[in-house]
């Protein structure tokens, strides 16, 4: 697996970056690169929901994007708080559906919702940004 790209920012906030094909099996690439990051960062306890989250993420970019890439960004904007975010080339804003008995569709946004403190999407001049905030520990 490559090594996720890591920079500097202005703020002084660490965040590694990665960019994937725009295939399913990126889910398994950007759980690996939540997890190895939240961990670096010694927030283990959102392990779980980050991972949930960043396939939900993934998925949708994989189903609706226009390129043969996406682009995973993990930010750490706060002591305890961490930004997941995924950026592609559909200018489309993300919709929460209701869920549909019958199908698996129309589930992923509404659990990202039930597990970020808040989530939502930055249109971009090229694509959109969809992000959700995760906090942990005495930020909960």
């Amino acid at each position: 697996m490559p090594q996720p790209a890591t920079r500097a920012r202005p703020t002084g906030c660490p965040g590694y970056s990665e960019t994937l094909p725009c295939e399913p099996e990126s889910a398994a690439t950007a759980r690996r690169l939540v997890r190895v990051a939240l961990a670096v960062w010694g927030l283990d306890d959102l392990a779980d929901d980050g991972a949930l989250i960043v396939s939900e993420l993934v998925s949708n970019a994989v189903r609706h994007a226009r390129r043969e890439s996406i682009r995973l960004t993990v930010d750490r904007p706060g002591a305890a708080r961490v930004r997941i975010g995924v950026v592609d080339f559909s200018r489309v804003p993300p919709a929460v559906k209701e869920p549909d008995d019958e199908g698996e569709g129309g589930r992923g946004l509404a659990l990202v919702n039930e597990l970020a403190v808040r989530w939502g999407t930055e249109l971009l001049p090229w694509g959109k940004r969809v992000w959700a905030e995760l906090r942990g520990g005495e930020d909960a």
